[in-house]
């Protein structure tokens, strides 16, 4: 039996083909947020690098995430807006290979620097005095290899597991993109051994950083607790809230998607939950994250600032 199984040459991504006429209105919407996604990353990614007061551990982490998202973004969102507006909807068994471990690789990374990021919240509130020693750019730099390294060889894990399974003459992918469920779910084979291991996977890289924040938010709540005024406390409050309530969205979603067997995978509204974590969550982090911290603003005042001295002066130089 096994001699007459051919591998699928290409698949076919069904996405929202349902939805008929309403497709161009998602065209139209997921193209303005895409393009907000990548406006607010970028605008991020150069006022870090630009003004210096921002070369910080925290806006480090902070620009390497947007940097990630960035990308992130670019694996699914491109090829999701030509399906809404084509009728031919394939995807060659190569790409969708390449296009899981990519998009695998950046949202693993971007949980890890998450987890990080909470790290370095604990020890600016928890342990002012020891930050420097802490948080040293030394350390920072070996977090981030480790949060890059940890995606990448957990997404190779990962893809590696999922297309090493035969895959017959089912090639129709319920989902707007190569994820796990929808494509483990054509193989031919039974694939109970293989889910359980990328269940463990999914444990490592949602379950125990999650578990972490969690522990240091309980660590951060006792030290804010402690600050006798009330202007301190509301400060250290809203130093860790945007990060909290990224975490709360990332985690959450990816874990009611990757935390499951397939068996559970509900089409419709699964789809929605990766809607929620591939667009509205990048999302977050310029538009919750950054652009509404004080700090962030000041910057980019600044930097616009300058540009336009900088015009006004050339110009009364040529004029003059």
């Amino acid at each position: 039996m096994a001699e007459n199984l051919t591998m699928v040459p290409e698949f076919l991504l069904l996405g929202f083909s349902s939805l008929g006429e309403i497709q161009r209105a998602l065209f139209v919407v997921f193209l303005f947020l895409y393009l907000v996604i990548l406006s607010g990353n970028v605008t991020i990614i150069s006022i870090i690098r630009l003004d210096r007061s921002l070369h910080t551990p925290m806006y480090f982490f902070l620009g390497i995430l947007s940097t990630s998202e960035t990308f992130y973004t670019f694996v699914i969102l491109p090829k999701m807006l030509i399906n809404l507006l084509s009728v031919a909807r394939t995807i060659s068994f190569t790409c969708c290979v390449i296009q899981m471990f990519f998009f695998l690789w950046f949202a693993i990374t971007n949980c890890l620097l998450l987890g990080v990021m909470g790290y370095e919240c604990y020890a600016a509130i928890c342990h002012p005095l020891h930050y420097p020693i802490l948080m040293s750019w030394q350390m920072c730099g070996k977090l981030a290899a480790a949060c890059g390294i940890g995606g990448f060889l957990t997404s190779l894990t990962v893809v590696n597991l999922v297309f090493s399974l035969p895959f017959c003459s089912a090639n129709k992918i319920n989902h707007y993109f190569c994820d796990i469920s929808p494509v483990i779910r054509l193989a031919c084979t039974n694939i109970d051994v293989h889910e359980f291991f990328i269940f463990i996977c999914g444990v490592l890289v949602l379950v125990v950083p999650f578990f972490f924040i969690c522990i240091s938010y309980l660590c951060i709540l006792g030290t804010i607790l402690k600050i006798p005024s009330a202007e301190g406390r509301k400060k250290a409050f809203s130093t860790c809230s945007s990060h909290l309530t990224v975490v709360i969205v990332h985690y959450g979603c990816a874990s009611f998607i990757y935390l499951r067997p397939t068996a559970s995978y509900v089409s419709n509204k699964d789809r929605l939950v990766t809607v929620i974590y591939t667009i509205v969550t990048p999302l977050l982090n310029p538009m919750v994250y950054s652009l509404r911290n004080k700090d962030v603003q000041f910057a980019l005042r600044k930097v616009l600032g300058k540009k336009v001295s900088l015009k006004l002066y050339k110009r009364n130089v040529i004029l003059f």
